[in-house]
């Protein structure tokens, strides 16, 4: 069997929604790093690594399985994009076109406990999830009226 990423409910989501990330394919109790990495508009890298060890079915569940390190620790379904960190340090993550394009974060996993300066080449697998701020049919119209300033967001209908 290969190894997979399944991304739940779906690989194209809203950004604020939650993400639920499993792995199968795995051996029992085989230790992996899961790592999580976007460029933003200017080409900046940001990145993120958790450690795990998948259970003894060869699965792996972050909403229920335990970072042992990395960039966090214990169980956090979404670690891996809130502690995304950019590769130069102070750096903002910008995104400028936010109706038309998404950022798409990779996840990919690899064999055994890894830094991110260490990993292997090549992932045992990987998965892309694009993550949206807005849904599709919304309208968005800048407001200028004065001193003020603001979008308003119409949803289709």
């Amino acid at each position: 069997m290969s190894v997979s990423i399944q991304l739940q409910p779906s690989p194209r989501c809203l950004f604020d929604e939650p993400l639920e990330v499993r792995v199968s394919g795995l051996s029992p109790l085989q230790q992996v790093t899961l790592k999580a990495w976007l460029r933003d508009d200017k080409e900046q890298l940001f990145h993120s690594a958790a450690f795990y060890t998948a259970d003894p079915r060869g699965q792996l569940d972050l909403a229920h399985s335990p970072s042992l390190g990395g960039h966090y620790t214990g169980v956090q379904p979404m670690g891996l994009f809130w502690s995304l960190s950019p590769v130069t340090p102070f750096t903002r993550l910008v995104k400028r076109d936010v109706a038309t394009s998404p950022l798409s974060v990779h996840i990919e996993i690899f064999e055994g406990h890894w830094s991110l300066g260490q990993l292997p080449a090549q992932p045992l697998a990987t998965a892309i999830n694009q993550r949206w701020f807005m849904k599709e049919g919304l309208l968005r119209i800048p407001v200028r009226e004065g001193r003020i300033r603001g979008t308003l967001f119409i949803p289709p209908g």
